[in-house]
């Protein structure tokens, strides 16, 4: 027996080994993503004063050990200056990190592949779980679908919380599962460590309730008749005694403190500002969890911030753009992100339930119940953003497919080769891709190279792609480049040395752009994937790069910057940076100055929603009200041609402000 087992744990330790390595060189060729400096700055305040105030959207867990290879640092630290805290953090992260890490981003990598051991902990799980399931060659397969899986890849050596909750999630399920067939102690508490370490990973942490009730249910009817009451009475006191000591550990990582800042120093807003617009059960809840300081008030912020996040998103789905998110998102999201081989190995395993040669009831449910629980909660909620919100389904899917061919392939030996077909197709297509994993999409969708015209985001282009944009640049040496950059200023290229001008995007509101956008660029013109879809615009009205969509480019860099040449004409884009900088300066009272940014824009486009909202509000601020309710209503006018459901966005600002 012991024979047998070598090899097979041989050969998993040789496939994580191999996981470890392909996300070692994942991390050299990929430039800090939208989150990462605002977790790592969050992370690094943590260990050093204990501030949780800073990125209380997410849990400590993940930024204090990717932030463990700084603590024998001497770094600069930017002053705190009291903004928004999603300003604060993401700003201060910029230049925290600007400052301290060097070209070759050392800093970086050595956090990265600190983060990294959520993936290598996530496949160690898949494996276990698999081997525990369903055989150890189910486990061993498994193990290899999850270590080419391109969505498990892609997010394997990030700095942010959704390989680390995947992880855990995994943990918790393996440890209750063992827990209900042989009740312990020891058991007992490993099982409400690996919850309380899912909670402090990220906040869909919670899921773990329904989860682990669900499968409680499951234990119930699995039992014998006459073992049912007991094992209810055990199951639903040890379901109360996770809860606790989940809840236990949790507070351990917010040192047992409820303030999320120390002392001087006061959240902006407060967390009954921020909650205040909450209404009904959400309102009733973070109230009494805060009034009792029955959790966090960071966590308690981050609750919130999750409700805000899931009914004003914007996203971008087969080439449109909606407000908010739509049901049928991930399912459409999935079916592109996933591989074709791993589709169609979970399409036998469905043959292989039908057939009944897949018995393993109460295993396969401990499989089925986390995963509806989870994909139905993904499919109700407003956060379409990216399948990294729903990487967990990935292992999940992992080990259905190994546990349905293993099944088949022990009735009828030929099953190997259609399954081994399907796993070399999985593989293959991985690979194919490799390094660029983010952007990955399957054949049947048109490849990596077409997944922008369906997808946005994380799943395609989350500001990863700055050393292959300094590769491009350094190969076209002098020519003149304009640069729509997703993350741009919360990032800057010029930081990894690339000299193009910054156009406006939807997140350039927050700083005037170094240089006036002229109506026709002349050179090369880089747009970010994410900008030529519009994909943080709530209508394909307010694009200003659409006409682009349908234009030939002149290259691809990372699949998700494309590079147009030549002469373009490009008033939106100036509109758009003028309207920004009107808004700007009219936050600075300085409405003169706010006045002739709004009219330059509204020159540019003189039916533009937002140009005669500017203009409108810097004739406002001056006194000319005549004026400005001329230009309200036909920034009315224009908001009433946009789609119905990105009308209220914008209709009732506007109707307020004609009839205050």
């Amino acid at each position: 027996m012991n024979r047998l087992k070598m090899p097979v744990w041989s050969l998993a330790g040789g496939l994580i080994i191999l996981q470890m390595i392909l996300v070692a060189i994942i991390v050299h060729g990929e430039s800090l993503t939208f989150d990462e400096g605002d977790h790592i700055f969050a992370g690094y305040m943590m260990w050093h004063s204990g501030d949780y105030g800073l990125n209380p959207e997410h849990p400590p867990l993940v930024k204090l050990v990717a932030t463990l290879p700084l603590l024998q640092e001497k770094l600069w630290v930017p002053p705190l200056q009291q903004r928004m805290f999603k300003t604060e953090a993401y700003r201060d992260g910029r230049d925290f990190l600007e400052r301290n890490d060097g070209p070759k981003h050392r800093l970086l990598f050595r956090m990265r592949l600190a983060a990294g051991v959520f993936a290598v902990g996530l496949s160690v799980m898949v494996f276990l779980i698999g081997s525990k399931f369903f055989g150890e060659s189910a486990g061993l397969l498994a193990l290899l679908l999850v270590v080419f899986e391109p969505n498990v890849l892609a997010n394997s050596d990030l700095v942010t919380t959704d390989m680390g909750v995947a992880c855990f999630f995994l943990a918790t399920i393996y440890c209750f599962y063992r827990y209900a067939r042989q009740p312990s102690v020891l058991r007992l508490l490993l099982t409400g460590l690996a919850a309380g370490l899912t909670l402090a990973a990220k906040h869909s942490g919670i899921l773990l309730a329904p989860m682990l009730l669900g499968l409680t249910l499951v234990e119930i009817a699995c039992a014998e008749p006459e073992r049912r009451k007991r094992t209810a009475g055990t199951l639903f006191g040890g379901f109360a005694a996770i809860v606790v000591l989940a809840v236990v550990v949790l507070w351990a990582f917010y040192g047992f403190r409820y303030a999320a800042r120390p002392a001087g120093l006061v959240m902006n807003p407060t967390l009954s500002e921020y909650a205040a617009p909450l209404k009904g059960i959400n309102s009733w809840m973070i109230g009494h969890l805060a009034h009792w300081r029955l959790l966090p008030e960071s966590y308690l912020l981050g609750m919130t911030d999750i409700h805000y996040a899931a009914q004003q998103y914007p996203i971008f789905l087969l080439g449109h753009d909606y407000p908010h998110g739509v049901w049928w998102y991930f399912p459409v999201a999935l079916s592109i992100k996933t591989t074709l081989g791993l589709i169609g190995l979970v399409v036998l395993a469905g043959i292989a339930l039908i057939s009944r040669r897949l018995r393993q009831g109460r295993e396969l449910a401990y499989l089925a119940v986390p995963g509806a629980i989870y994909l139905g909660v993904a499919i109700l909620s407003g956060m379409n953003i990216g399948t990294r919100h729903v990487l967990f389904l990935y292992p999940l899917a992992a080990l259905l497919a190994a546990a349905g061919l293993t099944a088949l392939a022990q009735h009828n030996r030929r099953w190997i080769w259609i399954g081994g077909g399907l796993v070399a197709c999985h593989v293959v297509s991985a690979l194919a891709v490799f390094p660029a994993e983010m952007a990955y999409a399957n054949e049947a969708w048109g490849g990596t190279a077409n997944t922008h015209k369906y997808l946005s985001d994380s799943s395609v282009d989350w500001a990863q792609q700055l050393p292959h944009v300094k590769q491009w640049v350094d190969a076209h040496p002098g020519e003149e480049c304009w640069f729509a950059y997703s993350a741009y200023p919360d990032l800057r290229p010029q930081a990894y040395g690339i000299p193009c001008h910054p156009l406006p995007t939807a997140h350039t509101g927050g700083e005037i752009l170094p240089v006036d956008v002229p109506e026709t660029i002349h050179g090369n013109l880089l747009l970010s994937a994410d900008d030529l879809e519009a994909c943080d615009w709530p209508s394909d009205q307010l694009n200003i790069f659409e006409r682009f969509r349908w234009m030939p480019m002149a290259e691809q860099i990372d699949h998700s910057v494309f590079v147009y040449r030549g002469d373009f004409h490009v008033p939106e884009a100036a509109a758009l940076g003028a309207v920004q900088k009107s808004k700007i300066l009219l936050s600075e009272k300085r409405p003169a100055e706010a006045l002739v940014a709004a009219e330059k824009a509204v020159t540019l486009q003189p039916e533009n929603l937002l140009a005669q909202t500017a203009l409108g509000d810097a004739q406002t601020a001056l006194g000319d009200k005549d004026s400005a309710r001329a230009a309200y209503a036909l920034a009315l006018t224009a908001a009433h041609r946009l789609e119905a459901d990105a009308q209220p966005l914008f209709v009732p600002d506007l109707e307020q402000k004609l009839h205050p």
